[in-house]
């Protein structure tokens, strides 16, 4: 028998609390009839047919209720569900993205980072390498100045030399690599020797239609010499290819030069080619200074050009160099007579020297005696 209220056990699900539920009217108010007497008192048996399909009507309309409350909760409950997927969808590739975000940003923050620090160890490199240049250029512009001032006060004291001596009679006083070397100090460049010079004789090239007379030491031109000299004298040159020069590198300059030590020897050749070579007297005490920048090579007991036990009273220095070498007398003389030579030719070939072709001929002459009479062994005896 039905109370009117459903029993928990019957599996139904427990009521809904605050859910409005339309309520259809089964049935007429009373309170509303309108009919007359006449129609209530014709209809009491509608009442009680009313009465009785009221309580079997009542607990279906729960029902339905129930069952669509359930069906709204159930379709609810999977479109929250399938939302919520999305947003922790959503969420989740929105959190990948912020994560690959904030890796690009450290990683491009770093290469900021590591190109900032290039830049700057760059700048301080070009700052460091312009600095370094700007030096070395301010050192060589002085030296370069240095040399300038050294090379007008030569081309001075040249020119007035070549207007007061002559070959025959050098001024000694306007000529200071003749004098000894205890009154001399070190130069740079070449250092002519004291020599004795020959009395120029008068003869004359036949090419110009003179005869070539021999003076009283019985000297005599050599043409073939004579005519060599002349064509290299109408446009001199320190080119050793041409005819002149070749003959007198091959015959007395290369033997002069040509010493045991072969390698220290080519050296010594080059330097004086380029005027480069300097001479200097071996000091009976050096000063400190001296011995802290030179560099001693061999020993003042041993020559290092012929390797032979001489006392050594002068030394060389190659170029720039601070290597020195002790070389003999014997050795010092070969070298000057080769710078003497040099020499000669290099004024000739500046135009410093202003006299007839044949005095120049008769002193290219003596310079190359001595180159051939040093390479023989003969030298002039120091004092």
């Amino acid at each position: 028998m039905w109370s009117g209220q459903p029993h928990p056990d019957e599996g139904h699900p427990p009521p809904l609390e605050a859910v409005p539920v339309p309520w259809k009217n089964v049935g007429p108010c009373k309170s509303h009839r309108t009919e007359s007497p006449r129609g209530l008192a014709e209809t009491p048996g509608g009442e009680e047919a009313q009465g009785e399909e009221g309580p079997a009507a009542a607990p279906l309309d729960v029902l339905r209720l129930r069952s669509s409350s359930m069906e709204i909760r159930e379709k609810g409950s999977e479109f929250l569900k399938e939302e919520l997927h999305k947003a922790q969808k959503e969420l989740k590739l929105k959190d990948e993205e912020c994560e690959r975000l904030s890796r690009v940003r450290e990683q491009l923050e770093r290469e900021l980072e590591e190109l900032t620090a290039s830049l700057f160890e760059e700048a301080h490199k070009m700052v460091r390498a312009a600095n370094m240049k700007q030096a070395a250029s301010e050192k060589q512009l002085k030296e370069a100045r240095g040399k300038i001032d050294m090379l007008q006060a030569e081309v001075t004291a040249l020119k007035t030399l070549v207007l007061t001596s002559t070959p025959a009679s050098p001024n000694r006083e306007l000529h200071p690599q003749l004098l000894s070397p205890a009154k001399a100090g070190p130069r740079k460049g070449h250092l002519r020797h004291k020599s004795t010079s020959s009395t120029l004789c008068p003869a004359v090239c036949p090419a110009a239609g003179h005869t070539l007379t021999p003076d009283k030491e019985g000297k005599e031109v050599d043409t073939t010499l004579f005519a060599e000299f002349q064509a290299w004298r109408e446009s001199p040159t320190l080119d050793k290819t041409c005819p002149f020069l070749e003959r007198v590198y091959r015959e007395d300059v290369g033997p002069c030069l040509d010493f045991t030590m072969q390698e220290l020897s080519a050296l010594v050749r080059a330097a004086v080619e380029d005027n480069t070579l300097t001479i200097e007297p071996v000091a009976s005490q050096t000063p400190p200074t001296a011995k802290v920048a030179a560099v001693e090579c061999g020993s003042t007991n041993t020559c290092a050009l012929s390797g032979l036990a001489r006392a050594c009273r002068h030394r060389i220095r190659l170029g720039d160099s601070e290597n020195h070498y002790y070389i003999s007398p014997s050795s010092r003389a070969r070298i000057t007579a080769v710078c003497n030579f040099l020499t000669y030719i290099r004024y000739i070939q500046q135009g410093l020297v202003r006299q007839e072709a044949e005095p120049m001929f008769w002193e290219i002459t003596r310079l190359r005696k001595e180159m051939s009479l040093a390479k023989l062994g003969f030298f002039p005896q120091e004092a």
